[in-house]
């Protein structure tokens, strides 16, 4: 059975997804980690199908598509490797040493950095993304207790990274590699995500049934400004209807809250889920990973009206920004 914030098979939160939207990006491709069977659902949004499953390391769990690097890449934790999968030929093309238990994961805008929580070492990696052969991290900054969410500002250089076991989020300096500051949030935050246009983080608290949001206008002084109550065990979120809705997964209770993201209030909560997992929208449609009944969900974004499902292999996690789609050259 997957866990709630990782001891063995690693259980990790969802970032935000950012998709290019120019005419000269491919049509996307959702990439669903399967920790049972240790590979990866490629979906085509498209068609809705899986077109390909792709072999990684054991107990893959977090992932990250970046449309700018071309690659999709996932995490490891049993294996303490990252798995490099090209998008043009769905394919692992890299596979990257990652410390000792690597689990959330995120890339910077311009897909150049790869940021990589190391649960059991307390600090975040940083790799080349764009490395093409075996490689060293190009920095290592220690963070608080068990690292899990990892969410990459725009700016390029900030990075947030839950601190489950302390209870807080670390605003970190990729560039000088330091802790800028530090925010408490619920109890045992686990995913992030980045709300942009407001400038605002969602630490989801896994133990506290609540997602913590987080003014970080001012990075230097993140600040808690709303507590939003959601069901049992917040795992993921996305933002979807133009970033007017804000879809969380609830392990523990098989559903999915949805919160108006301007008054941060719980506007439904739509059951019939098996564990959900990782989330992400594109479109006018919402992916919901199911861990238990081994497929994504695929929803309305608008009303949350289940409008198919899509099986994938076993034991789907899907935590990160899965859905992405090669710039094209």
């Amino acid at each position: 059975m997957a866990m709630t914030g990782y001891a063995a098979p690693v259980r990790t939160g969802v970032a935000a997804m950012v998709l290019c939207c120019s005419s000269a990006v491919a049509a996307p491709f959702a990439y669903i980690t399967n920790q049972g069977s240790h590979d990866v659902s490629v979906i085509d949004l498209a068609s809705q199908q899986v077109v390909a499953t792709v072999p990684v390391g054991r107990s893959p769990a977090g992932v990250v598509a970046s449309s700018r690097a071309g690659r999709a890449f996932v995490s490891n934790p049993d294996s303490k490797t990252i798995s490099v999968i090209d998008m043009r030929r769905q394919q692992v093309v890299n596979t990257l040493a990652a410390g000792d238990g690597p689990v959330g994961i995120d890339i910077s805008g311009d897909g150049k950095h790869l940021y990589v929580a190391d649960w059991y070492s307390s600090r975040l990696l940083v790799f080349d993304a764009l490395a093409t052969g075996a490689a060293k991290p190009l920095g290592s900054i220690a963070v608080g207790r068990a690292p899990a969410g990892v969410a990459a500002h725009p700016d390029g250089t900030t990075v947030f990274v839950a601190e489950r076991d302390d209870d807080s989020v670390a605003v970190l300096d990729a560039r000088s590699q330091r802790v800028l500051a530090r925010v408490r949030a619920g109890s045992h935050p686990f995913a992030l995500l980045y709300d942009a246009p407001r400038s605002r983080l969602y630490a989801l608290n896994v133990q506290s049934n609540d997602v913590s949001v987080v003014d970080v206008r001012d990075i230097r002084r993140p600040t808690v400004v709303a507590t939003v109550k959601v069901g049992k065990a917040p795992y993921g979120a996305a933002l979807a209807q133009g970033g007017t809705l804000l879809y969380v997964t609830n392990q523990h209770e098989d559903t999915v809250s949805v919160i108006d993201a301007a008054s941060l209030k719980v506007l439904r909560t739509l059951p019939g889920f098996g564990y959900p997992e990782g989330i992400a929208a594109h479109g006018d449609r919402v992916y919901v990973v199911n861990w238990m009944d081994d497929n994504v969900q695929v929803l309305d974004a608008a009303t949350g009206q289940k409008l198919t499902t899509i099986a994938t292999g076993q034991n789907s996690r899907g935590f990160g920004a899965f859905i992405g789609a090669p710039v094209e050259r």
